[in-house]
């Protein structure tokens, strides 16, 4: 049994489901429909694959030594999670302005079953929400090398490693889609979805702040 295996499991899974901009954008479109919300998942699976990626073809240590770079993934990263909260706080404020009325272009048939804009702009969502991650870089390139053992070529090792931190997003975030979905008809009744959204609104613009306004993080 390979002990250094299930402990990085664990560590990883911490890891992903630790609640942060890629959990509210999930939860987010999930509460609009269940399509959206698995899109969404699978998007926030692909920016990991991104960043599993070049952990292992080493990219990342460049990305974290060239501090310029480094800001310039950070600010992005910030801005677009800030997007995302104003967005949702704006949209919020319609939707109390037209009091009951549906929102154009919103489907909530309870089928789970967006358009096809709406299923590529929830992907991508999820997608660039996690890809433009300034911690990611870091927390991969600290991790992944402690649980290669000693005189194992690396290579494969990693490989294997990236792979099921990858395994686990598509384990956890579909989960976290699928309970909002399922929780759905609470979840969606006026008054709760405006909690519900306006929470989602103030965190992400409170995370991208953070990232905007914040020191370099290293």
């Amino acid at each position: 049994m390979d002990a250094q295996l299930i402990a990085f499991t664990g560590v990883a899974a911490g890891m992903v489901a630790l609640p942060g901009a890629d959990f509210t954008v999930v939860v987010r479109n999930a509460l609009a429909s269940r399509t959206a919300g698995l899109a969404t998942a699978l998007g926030v699976a692909g920016g990991l694959l991104v960043h599993t990626a070049l952990a292992v073809a080493g990219l990342a240590a460049v990305l974290v030594t060239l501090p310029v770079l480094f800001r310039t993934v950070q600010l992005l990263g910030g801005a677009y999670v800030l997007y995302l909260g104003i967005s949702a706080l704006y949209a919020l404020r319609r939707r109390n302005g037209r009091s009951g009325q549906s929102e154009e272009g919103t489907v909530d048939d309870g089928a789970g079953r967006p358009a096809p804009r709406e299923f590529g702009r929830a992907l991508r969502q999820g997608f660039l929400t996690n890809a433009l991650n300034p911690k990611a870089p870091v927390l991969f390139l600290s991790l992944l090398p402690q649980f290669v053992p000693h005189g194992q070529p690396p290579l494969p090792r990693t490989l294997l490693l990236a792979a099921v931190v990858v395994v686990l997003a598509l384990i956890w975030f579909p989960a976290v889609a699928l309970l909002v979905d399922r929780l759905g008809r609470w979840l969606r009744r006026p008054r709760t979805a405006r909690v519900v959204e306006g929470g989602s609104g103030v965190a992400l613009t409170g995370l991208g702040l953070a990232l905007v306004t914040g020191p370099l993080l290293r």
